[in-house]
């Protein structure tokens, strides 16, 4: 029994040995590693774009609320919502017939006053003649000059009247006060309007130019200037670009958010943006020349507070480890401010199998 089992020994360990030599190649007594599969990437010098991101909303630059200036009651409405509309173009009429009664009265009240004038002219001449002759006195003289001024100034008043009443009448035709289109219409025929009262008969927006107001954080609105470009999204035009230029940027802090308030301008002639809209976008501060980028699956290790990181750098058939300062973060890339040169190649995929020394193959990415 004690022969069998030291035979059953020999024979465990002669496969184990036998095993052993199929999983890893041997140079004398040495055990060489199998090449690791690695994908890399060529650490390339490009144009940084440094810019703020920011979140914010549009707003129409030009909007209005149209109100009555008189009380009347609504007798047409000449339009509906979401038509175009130009400046000077009839929106609604009021009734004004009371209006008209009043215009009316106005110039007969001026064709009286021009009449009365006209009488005091002429007899202020007759006067003036009389005076010449010796038949009329001193005093005739000034009672006719008086006469006359104060006619005239009746007049002017009688003047004044009809310009008022002309300015009432026209204000039972409401037209619109900009190019626009109607955003709202809160009236119907027979409605009654007050006087600059209740709420709107009608709202005109004019999206050609809008507004987009994001904010910025304090620490860094000293680098926002006026003119500088805002490059935005917005989630009803996937996959498309919007640009406004910053015009406006807010003296004081926000003292509960600590933000400061920055305004763009953006041209929408073609109408593809609508104010409400919510946006992301960034405002670009300038361009660097010549910065160095890896892909940030190069990492294996990164310390955030202190910027650094290290990486695999390919090294002849293997790999070395080398701690890189990190800059900012471009999309899928990082800056390196300092530890690789511009044509180096690093790990991007597999770096988490191999170590320094390891040989290494170099595969190229499916899809590439």
């Amino acid at each position: 029994m004690k022969v069998k089992a030291v035979m059953l020994v020999g024979v465990v360990v002669a496969a184990t040995a036998g095993l052993w030599g199929c999983s890893a190649k041997t140079e004398g007594n040495e055990r060489v590693r199998p090449a690791v599969a690695v994908e890399v990437a060529t650490v390339a010098a490009t144009d940084l774009e440094q810019a703020i991101e920011v979140v914010g909303s549009l707003a129409p630059k030009f909007s209005v609320e149209v109100k009555s200036e008189v009380t009347a009651t609504v007798v047409e409405v000449a339009v509906t919502e979401w038509v175009t509309v130009h400046k000077g173009q009839l929106l609604a009429r009021l009734d004004s017939r009371e209006a008209d009664a009043a215009f009316a009265t106005a110039k007969a009240h001026l064709a009286q006053a021009v009449a009365g004038e006209q009488a005091a002219v002429r007899e202020l001449e007759r006067v003036e003649k009389l005076k010449a002759y010796g038949l009329a006195t001193a005093q005739n003289l000034d009672d006719a000059r008086t006469a006359r001024e104060a006619a005239t100034a009746a007049t002017e008043a009688a003047r004044a009247q009809v310009r008022a009443a002309e300015t009432y009448l026209s204000k039972t035709t409401i037209v619109s006060p900009m190019d626009g289109v109607v955003a709202y219409r809160g009236v119907s025929a027979g409605d009654r309007v007050e006087s600059m009262g209740g709420g709107p008969m009608f709202k005109l927006v004019d999206n050609r130019v809008l507004d987009l107001t994001v904010t910025v954080p304090s620490t860094r609105s000293g680098e926002v200037k006026v003119g500088q470009p805002l490059r935005f999204t917005v989630d009803a035009q996937p996959g498309r670009s919007f640009e406004g230029q910053v015009r406006f940027i807010n003296p004081a802090i926000d003292p509960g958010s600590r933000t400061v308030s920055v305004t763009a301008e953006v041209r929408n002639e073609d109408s593809e943006l609508r104010g409400g809209q919510f946006v992301k976008g960034r405002i670009v501060l300038g361009t660097r020349q010549g910065v160095l980028t890896v892909p940030r699956l190069a990492l294996i290790t990164q310390d955030i507070a202190r910027g650094t990181g290290e990486l695999y750098v390919t090294a002849g058939t293997s790999v070395e480890r080398r701690s890189v300062r990190l800059g900012v973060g471009i999309n899928d890339s990082l800056e390196i401010v300092s530890g690789v040169s511009a044509g180096e190649q690093v790990v991007t995929r597999g770096g988490f199998n191999v170590r320094p020394g390891d040989p290494i193959m170099i595969v190229t990415p499916e899809g590439a």
